[in-house]
């Protein structure tokens, strides 16, 4: 009999809780961590509520329906920041250097006492950007939960730093794609440009970055990890970008398009697109080809590896003395060696990609 998989509650905000689909698209973080984990070993417990403090959440009793479950060998995180912040809301309110540590203690404490393993969070950075330049909107209460878990060793994920390298990296207007920028919002309350709570794709962003901060505290997590958690960006990011020898490019299809004969001795004519034929020091070469009806490419010997990939239409593929029909989807290895030709087929242009090393 398998054993039973282990537990990891969240107490938080509404950043980290969960909707129904009434609020779609919006979702909390938590919403999207059990699909990073294994449900054969990790079960989600999302406790988060919308609206609530470090403070508000153990007065209005949403602790106790943790406390009620927790068990040794579970893990809870604890996220807060956003509501603590609220200095006009008494109810809510916490001061930073001493009294919102002292809160988060309790649910520190709470863990230890029943066994289980208390990680912190630091609260998840707002969308806010002041002329191109991200601002760190939580300031000294991240600084607190960093300090408290110095100071008392518990285990840290900094998911404030790694928020503000995401979205440094993504830049202010794409960033909005992450964030509730609705324009079809399917309630009043659902507000068409909250740079707070998260569309679906921006939970699952969010998810990554908690899910990665935690394997870096436990390696072993790794192991029941069944999603990339590679998210995110460096701290040096935007550095990095701008001290790239050759910087990274776009190119549009319909700039680089050259009517061509067949290649190799094929028949009729096609339209040859060079993608990045100028791009320095590229190990390989990317092209795309169409094929007019009647158009093909000719046999030629290969001294190279080269994939053919169908985007569109149909043809006739003569590998190495045989004939294969190919359409959208299939892709064509020709490994050294080998000879091959491609023809088109029926109404439609044939369209491939055409990938192979640069010659050195």
């Amino acid at each position: 009999m398998s054993p039973a998989p282990r537990r990891v509650f969240i107490a938080g905000d509404s950043t980290a809780s969960h909707y129904g689909p009434e609020r779609a698209p919006r979702e909390g973080w938590g919403m999207a961590l059990q699909s990073f984990l294994d449900p054969s070993a990790w079960d989600v417990r999302n406790h988060a509520q919308s609206g609530r403090s470090a403070r508000s959440f153990i007065e209005q009793g949403w602790l106790d329906g943790v406390a009620k479950d927790l068990r040794r060998g579970d893990v809870l995180l604890i996220q807060f920041g956003h509501n603590d912040e609220k200095i006009e809301d008494p109810a809510r309110y916490s001061e930073p250097r001493a009294a919102f540590p002292a809160w988060l203690m309790r649910y520190v404490a709470l863990a230890r006492e029943r066994g289980a393993t208390p990680l912190l969070i630091t609260p998840v950075a707002r969308r806010k950007f002041d002329r191109g330049q991200l601002l760190d909107t939580h300031g000294l209460y991240a600084q607190a939960v960093r300090d408290l878990a110095a100071r008392e060793r518990i285990g840290l994920i900094d998911l404030n730093a790694s928020s503000m390298d995401w979205l440094r990296a993504l830049g202010d207007e794409p960033s909005k794609l992450f964030f509730m920028h609705v324009p079809e919002a399917r309630t009043p309350d659902v507000a068409q440009t909250d740079d707070t709570h998260f569309h679906a794709r921006g939970a699952v962003a969010v998810a990554c970055l908690v899910v990665g901060g935690w394997k870096a505290l436990d390696p072993a997590l790794a192991s029941t990890v069944v999603r990339d958690t590679d998210c995110g960006a460096r701290p040096t990011a935007l550095a990095d970008r701008a001290a790239q020898p050759h910087p990274s490019a776009i190119a549009h299809g319909t700039d680089l398009a050259r009517p061509q004969v067949g290649p190799h001795g094929g028949p009729g004519t096609t339209i040859a697109y060079p993608f990045f034929a100028d791009a320095p020091d590229m190990p390989f070469v990317f092209r795309k080809r169409a094929l007019h009806k009647g158009a093909g490419i000719g046999l030629h010997p290969h001294d190279h590896d080269e994939i053919y990939y169908v985007l569109s239409g149909r043809g006739r593929y003569i590998l190495d003395g045989v004939s294969h029909d190919v359409s959208a989807g299939d892709a064509l290895l020709t490994r050294s060696g080998s000879t091959h030709s491609i023809h088109q087929t029926g109404d439609d242009d044939l369209v491939i990609l055409i990938v192979y090393p640069t010659k050195r």
